[in-house]
């Protein structure tokens, strides 16, 4: 079985950040081999590397890099230069191989990144008081489990889509000699069982039932309220059965029908846990959220996959615990994200 380790991103693996750089982030946003050669040139201890070992081999599945600036919230500028000796580690890029998402891997590599930041913070051999980094809306659930702040919505234009400022103050840790045991030749070994338990799905999957499981299907979940609007009336889980993921908790989507689109690709094979949609431009019924996508309970986002008669680009929406997808979709640069009715089937029962 391969095993994971974190190490210190060499020149020669550049193509192979900047290859997982360009499959994580639109083309506006991805970093550029002058970028990322310049980070690693003068700043390679803070160029951290996930690499997957199989046999005497190793390939890197995922990084994060970064620069030092003096300031303590980021502009162009303080994102632009890396100046030795600040106190302000800038977070660039946190970058997972698409093959290895949805496994606990990013966590992990943020965690070992902050742990080494704090251990030579106490070892004397760094003066970093604070990590920064800005992130999309959406990820900024997931850097806030890593101990990052939110300190709100950034200066910094970067593509066609608003960043929120995070931050996470280093504190104090024991000396490194204190715990040597973790340490081989600089590289850290991820303890055994770790990386599996990041891996492995939950047991305590709550009970449920579906929408075909009510004499009148859909109409037996809804409340409607007052003004028209009907709600759902259970939490949404993930519709295959062993996953038991809260997609959105009940109270939250408003039912609707408009009409279908085609999420898949013409021909391609379907998933059995997913049923085919009608197809457009015939109705579906679907659960529609609106607002921050900070309401869901456990979301993923695909990057943008095709234009949409609006113009803008869809992107897809997937169980953020075991990737199933696609759920259903948004509009690229909207606040609508709609799930269909007939793939989010699974509601946690009544206690």
């Amino acid at each position: 079985m391969s095993m994971i380790t974190f190490d210190y991103v060499s020149a020669q693996d550049l193509p192979s950040a900047l290859e997982i750089e360009r499959a994580g982030f639109i083309p506006e946003e991805a970093g550029t081999e002058t970028s990322f050669s310049y980070r690693q040139a003068n700043a390679p201890n803070l160029f951290l590397g996930a690499y997957q070992l199989d046999g005497s081999t190793r390939s890197l599945v995922g990084y994060v890099c970064a620069t030092q600036t003096p300031e303590t919230s980021l502009t162009h500028e303080s994102m632009s230069h890396h100046i030795p000796g600040s106190a302000s580690i800038c977070i660039h890029s946190v970058c997972v191989a698409p093959s290895q998402r949805k496994k606990g891997l990013g966590l992990a590599l943020l965690e070992e990144y902050i742990k080494r930041a704090e251990q030579a913070r106490a070892d004397g051999v760094e003066t970093w008081e604070r990590i920064v980094l800005i992130a999309h809306e959406e990820l900024v659930p997931f850097y806030e489990k890593a101990g990052f702040e939110n300190v709100g919505k950034s200066s910094v234009v970067h593509g066609p889509y608003p960043w929120f400022e995070m931050r996470h103050v280093l504190r104090a840790v024991a000396s490194a000699s204190e715990h040597p045991e973790q340490m081989v030749q600089g590289v850290q070994q991820i303890p055994a069982g770790v990386y599996e338990a990041l891996q492995r799905r939950r047991t305590d999957v709550p009970s449920s039932r579906t929408i075909y499981d009510f004499v009148n299907g859909v109409m037996d979940v809804i409340n409607s309220t007052s003004d028209g609007v009907s709600l759902n009336k259970f939490d949404l889980l993930c519709p295959r059965a062993g996953c038991g993921s809260i997609i959105l908790k009940k109270g939250v989507a408003n039912w609707v029908e408009r009409g279908s689109e085609q999420l898949e690709p013409v021909g391609y094979a379907q998933n059995p846990h997913l049923p085919p949609l009608p197809t457009p431009p015939e109705t579906v019924q679907l659960w529609l959220v609106t607002g921050s996508p900070m309401v869901f309970e456990n979301i993923g986002f695909t990057r943008p996959v095709k234009p949409l008669e609006s113009g803008l680009r869809m992107k897809l929406l997937t169980c953020g615990e075991c990737d199933l997808g696609p759920l259903g979709w948004s509009e690229e640069g909207t606040t609508e994200y709609w799930l269909a009715c007939s793939r989010e089937p699974r509601l946690a029962s009544i206690p």
